[in-house]
């Protein structure tokens, strides 16, 4: 059984794969902030009512489109992980993760990015945010 208890932001990760066989995932370094957003679309059901067009009209809805997006900005972090991750933004390519939600669990599948910014200082080091879209429904494991 998972522990009571505050959890740290900086392990809210998100892990890309290698596309071998077995593929192996690695976190994508170098992240300094980060969420994952749960949200479903609502689709208006309200209905008037027909026999008494004056009574008052209750508002319902049903859930519409899901969404699961992962963003992330922090410092750019040279190396093999991030070259890959690169081809990925450039080629526009989907590519396999796991978003490691702690407290919740584990959503894997196809992602890609759907915006990518590099940024920098004349002194600081480059950063850079990303936004990543689920290119497929991803699975969820729970933790356990």
């Amino acid at each position: 059984m998972a522990s009571v208890g505050q959890v740290l932001g900086r392990t809210l990760l998100i892990k890309i794969g290698d596309g071998a066989d077995p593929e192996v995932f690695s976190n994508l370094c170098g992240l300094k902030t980060r969420s994952f957003n749960l949200s479903a679309g609502e689709v208006d059901t309200t209905i008037p009512d027909c026999v008494n067009p004056g009574n008052v009209v209750v508002k319902t809805s049903r859930p519409g489109i899901a969404n699961r997006t992962f963003t992330g900005s922090g410092a750019y972090v040279a190396g093999a992980n991030m070259s890959a991750f690169m081809l990925h933004v450039i080629n526009a390519t989907a590519f396999n993760a796991q978003i490691v939600v702690p407290g919740l669990g584990t959503f894997a599948g196809s992602f890609f990015v759907t915006d990518f910014t590099a940024s920098g200082d004349v002194e600081p080091n480059m950063e850079f945010s990303a936004t990543f879209t689920a290119a497929e429904t991803p699975a969820f494991t729970a933790e356990v």
